[in-house]
């Protein structure tokens, strides 16, 4: 069965998507016949620029379609998915575009569109028109030794149709449009890594395959083999790895400039390229290179392949001028021509207000604090997986690792609290929590750490276990506040809140501290069981209905965890 995709018939696909591009950006036309967009002021003997005019397979959007704008191309010719457009779409864009002024095609180094670009300028020369053509070959993980069909073009391609288009609306000649294009190639270096591979429109499977731990290192953006396989690696490794070999393959060296492009080659999630961005940045910086200008997004891809791509090109003012010249074309960042702040990145402190009544004393010690709020930071790291998986059935997946990140927070903020004051510990874990964790559990518990800590705030001397039975309550009606749950909800106040009051009774029958908190643990645990049989009526689980029915509410269950782990148990 074909790979689900918003599409109607691969055989249409690349038409219809050329069709959606044209209705949607003022100034761009598809030509007759041929999939080819076209700037409407350039048709017709209008222009009086050179003409660029670029293209190749479809699948790689958004080029090049995204680059047809005042200032970058004048034409894009769309073949179909990894295919090489047809000789008479190429020339038809050629007749359509070129001007007195004469026309540069810039394509990408494979055979394919060699061969029909090749030859439709061949047949326009014939015709008289001035048509001349160059291959971005980019791709460093090919030797470039002849031993091969030569360097692919990869995503650099869209830093040349920039430099080029620049010039070419500055009323450059084509001898000398061309020349600025053929040098922003040779000082252009890129590589890139794919996660997974991707799937053609109307495919049943992808065109290679990829092991659960392994990465492709140097692939093309068809899916060709890369220069080796390897198993999967932190983001900073990776990013390393790209970057020294383009350094090193186009001689880069401290104090040159540089222009850096991070390419999503599909699916790649904005946060992870901010990931790669970031550490690109601190990697030129220590290499003693200077990131004049950072583009990051999707430029050129494959389809849906999870990967990226990383490009350098060298700069001087010249050339640098013609990144920041200013173009319409809809796939370039309008932000692209300001400097960024590279690993100099800025960093500005938030004040923070002193606490009142600090004045170093320490209250008797109580032996317990210290101990129960490490084992409940080891509760919560254990049973992140538990918990993740809890809340992928029934959520969005993030409470195990939100927990997790708390717990770490938490143990920071107990080693650098001075004293037992288990107040000031509440208060202090308490906006730990809310700065570090986000999502519901941030709030949630520090609103329930904050109030809690209030209420210890007011026992006179060391709390009894009277007092932190109305501290727990007190933390529970927080909670209940501020998110607007009730019990039966199926939230973590169907744990909590039976717990806190199971407590508080068992303490005013005259039972031991240790076993009224063993009716609380076994009271949440009753609770948390009780919400595989409730429909949701807050959070994320509400809008799943009877779909939630038979799963413990993943919030109840990481309270029964931490509990648990006050009482010793787990």
């Amino acid at each position: 069965m074909p790979a689900k995709k918003l599409i109607n018939d691969p055989v249409h696909v690349v038409r219809e998507m050329l069709e959606g591009i044209v209705a949607t950006t003022p100034g761009l036309a598809l030509l007759e016949g041929y999939n080819v967009v076209v700037r409407r002021d350039a048709t017709g003997g209008g222009n009086r620029e050179v003409a660029l005019i670029s293209g190749g397979g479809s699948g790689h959007e958004p080029a090049h379609a995204g680059y047809v704008g005042q200032g970058m191309l004048h034409a894009a010719v769309a073949g179909d998915v990894f295919a090489s457009p047809s000789t008479d779409a190429v020339l038809a864009a050629i007749r359509a575009v070129t001007g007195p002024a004469g026309a540069l095609l810039i394509i990408k180094n494979y055979t394919g569109d060699r061969l029909n670009f090749g030859l439709a300028a061949a047949i326009a020369r014939s015709e008289g028109l001035d048509v001349d053509m160059l291959m971005v070959a980019d791709d460093v993980a090919i030797p470039d030794d002849g031993g091969t069909a030569g360097r692919r073009g990869i995503a650099g391609t869209v830093l040349v149709n920039k430099v080029a288009g620049a010039a070419a609306a500055a009323g450059a000649s084509l001898a000398d449009v061309k020349a600025e294009a053929a040098a922003a190639m040779a000082a252009l270096g890129t590589m890139g890594v794919a996660l997974s591979p991707c799937i053609l429109p109307g495919a049943a499977a992808p065109n290679f395959t990829l092991g659960p731990d392994e990465i492709e290192l140097g692939l093309g953006i068809h899916g060709e083999a890369g220069v080796s396989r390897e198993r999967m690696m932190p983001a900073d490794r990776l990013v390393d790895i790209l970057l020294d070999a383009v350094i090193a393959d186009r001689g880069l060296a401290a104090g040159d400039r540089v222009a850096l492009l991070v390419n999503d080659l599909g699916t790649t999630t904005p946060m992870e390229l901010s990931v790669v961005a970031r550490q690109a940045a601190a990697r030129l910086a220590m290499r003693g290179l200077v990131l004049e200008r950072a583009l990051t997004g999707r430029f050129l891809s494959a389809l849906d392949m999870a990967g990226i791509s990383l490009s350098l090109l060298r700069l001087d003012d010249a050339r640098l001028a013609r990144l920041d010249a200013p173009t319409e074309a809809t796939a370039w960042p309008r932000l692209a021509a300001r400097r960024p702040a590279g690993a100099a990145a800025p960093r500005i402190a938030v004040p923070v207000p002193a606490a009142d009544g600090d004045d170093g004393r320490r209250m008797a010690d109580l032996p317990g604090l210290r101990p129960a709020i490490s084992a409940v930071c080891d509760a919560l790291a254990r049973h992140e997986p538990e918990l993740t998986a809890l809340d992928r059935q029934v959520g969005d997946g993030d409470l195990g690792s939100s927990l997790a990140r708390g717990a770490q927070s938490l143990r920071a903020t107990m080693e650098a609290t001075a004293g037992d004051d288990p107040a000031r510990m509440a208060s202090a874990m308490a906006a730990a929590w809310r700065r570090d964790v986000g999502g519901t559990s941030g709030p949630l518990y520090a609103v329930f750490l904050l109030e809690a800590g209030s209420r210890l705030a007011e026992a006179v001397g060391p709390p009894t276990p009277a007092d932190w039975a109305d501290a727990f309550l007190a933390g529970c009606a927080a909670i209940a506040g501020l998110g607007g749950a009730e019990r039966g909800d199926r939230t973590m106040l169907d744990a909590l809140w039976p717990a806190a009051e199971r407590f508080q009774a068992r303490l005013a029958e005259g039972a031991a501290p240790a076993d009224a908190w063993a009716a609380a643990v076994e009271a949440a645990r009753q609770g948390a069981e009780a919400t595989r049989h409730i429909r949701a009526r807050r959070g994320r689980s509400s809008y799943l209905g009877e779909r939630v029915i038979g799963t413990p509410d993943p919030g109840a269950v990481a309270v029964v965890r931490w509990l648990e782990a006050l009482a010793g148990r787990n």
